[in-house]
């Protein structure tokens, strides 16, 4: 059985919002797309290609999906790693919109995520990953669906933006498995669910 892991990328104060370019994202008047690519050095990218390197499908939201089936089917290097593992695994796309993905290898899961994405972990050899879905990962972490999340925190503080754990996100405790910080000062923490949180007090 698979194990659901999500790797997302976060400002200081918490955005996942158009990490990867300025027109990735641009709701609710959100002009800071981009703000991940200066931080994008070797370090990084030898973690990508480590996560990459365990993946047996991939989970996406609606506008990461759009986002990636843009570009990844141009980038038929056999080489590349990440191309590859996107071009040539299944991937999963939760939406109730899409009726006709033209990305190969696609389907659309339009249903119930409680119940479909054990289903998919059931029958996925490697890891379920899902990457960015910023809405979508809200959703599993609500469901306690995921597994393992790899935070990449980005030394830098937007001010605006969705953010990837809102007001209302359901209390979760986290273990954390190992960490790095990148030389361009990324904070990568890999971090095992571990349940709900635990409370104690400091008072005498």
């Amino acid at each position: 059985m698979g194990k659901l892991v999500l790797t997302t990328f976060i400002s200081l104060d918490g955005v996942y919002q158009a990490p990867g370019g300025p027109r990735e994202d641009t709701r609710d008047g959100f002009e800071q797309g981009g703000w991940s690519v200066p931080y994008g050095d070797e370090d990084f990218g030898r973690f990508v290609d480590e996560v990459f390197s365990r993946v047996g499908a991939f989970l996406l939201g609606r506008r990461t999906y759009d986002i990636f089936a843009s570009y990844w089917p141009k980038m038929t290097d056999p080489a590349d790693p990440v191309a590859s593992k996107l071009n040539g695994l299944p991937k999963f796309v939760a939406s109730t919109t899409l009726t006709d993905p033209g990305w190969a290898g696609t389907t659309v899961l339009g249903g119930d995520l409680a119940k479909e994405v054990p289903a998919l972990k059931e029958r996925t050899d490697g890891e379920l990953q899902v990457h960015g879905s910023g809405a979508l990962a809200g959703s599993l972490l609500a469901l306690d669906l995921v597994d393992t999340v790899h935070l990449l925190t980005f030394p830098v503080v937007l001010g605006a933006g969705r953010r990837l754990f809102a007001e209302g996100a359901l209390p979760t405790a986290f273990r954390h498995t190992g960490g790095r910080v990148t030389a361009a000062g990324v904070s990568i923490q890999s971090y095992d669910l571990a349940g709900r949180p635990e409370y104690g007090s400091y008072e005498l």
